[in-house]
């Protein structure tokens, strides 16, 4: 007597439930089509892709993207170096320093970057460093700035990944095996890794290709970031179709995160079978 209750309250919370699935994607999907609509109105009642072809023709467009793509190379091997070997011996012999790690590596989230790159010009522009005085010297100060930026995605995902494994067996029958620490580093630790490092490594090179402050005030209009805010004061419909294109590059990054995810579900998933 008691059962169509329940079940009109589970119709009730499921209708819900996607009526507010329905509103997030429609918050952001409709901006997103307005964008790109706008994008195409580069000739008057004419829907075309010429502002898409004037940023492609652009030789400052490749200059900037090419020049963000290096640094965020860059950025990503110097990342990677720096995180995988301080997550694994804290994983494997510091195991109380964890949570200090932690909250080190979540300081970019509060620290604002307008502070980081003042700090870092203020530090480094003067005697014994002088690396704002050289092409090289701003290129250094920018994958350094850049290095602190990506440190929580960085740091998550590694930290992450050791989580999967068991660094300790590993370790210890590698050791018995006569592994050395770089043996166990690079031919153990790092393929055991590789998802969650592709994956912060694409968090990463998203970050760095749009990003904005450090590259102004450290290389100016030479990165990515810049280019696109200087297309958005003096172009109106190449910096709509731009923002179309930073999009689609954003989420191209993160489908192939998805996608080295799942590959390694599924071999966990042969595996246990």
């Amino acid at each position: 007597m008691n059962t169509p209750a329940p079940r009109t309250q589970r119709h009730v919370q499921t209708l819900w439930s996607w009526l507010w699935i329905l509103a997030g994607v429609l918050y952001f999907v409709v901006p997103l089509i307005a964008t790109f609509d706008f994008s195409l109105r580069a000739k008057k009642d004419v829907l075309t892709f010429l502002a898409y072809e004037r940023i492609f023709t652009d030789a400052a467009f490749w200059r900037t993207f090419l020049f963000s793509l290096q640094m965020a190379f860059f950025t990503i091997v110097v990342s990677i170096l720096l995180v995988v070997p301080t997550a694994y011996w804290i994983r494997l012999k510091l195991p109380r320093l964890r949570p200090m790690v932690e909250f080190v590596s979540m300081l970019p989230f509060v620290v604002p970057a307008i502070v980081l790159v003042f700090g870092l010009i203020r530090v480094f522009s003067g005697p014994p460093f002088r690396l704002t005085n050289t092409f090289a010297g701003t290129n250094v100060l920018l994958v350094a700035g850049y290095v602190v930026l990506a440190l929580p995605y960085t740091y998550r995902a590694v930290d992450t990944g050791l989580g999967a494994i068991d660094v300790r067996t590993l370790t210890e029958a590698a050791q018995s095996l006569g592994a050395g620490w770089g043996t166990i580093m690079f031919k153990i630790i790092f393929p055991n890794l590789r998802v969650a490092i592709l994956s912060g490594a694409f968090l990463t090179l998203a970050t760095v290709i749009g990003e904005y402050t450090l590259a102004t005030f450290i290389v100016g209009n030479k990165a990515f970031g810049p280019y696109m805010s200087l297309i958005g004061q003096n172009r109106t419909y190449e910096s709509s179709s731009l923002a179309i294109i930073s999009f689609l590059l954003t989420w191209a990054f993160m489908g192939l995160i998805q996608i080295f995810n799942r590959g390694r579900a599924e071999g966990q998933l042969a595996g246990a079978r």
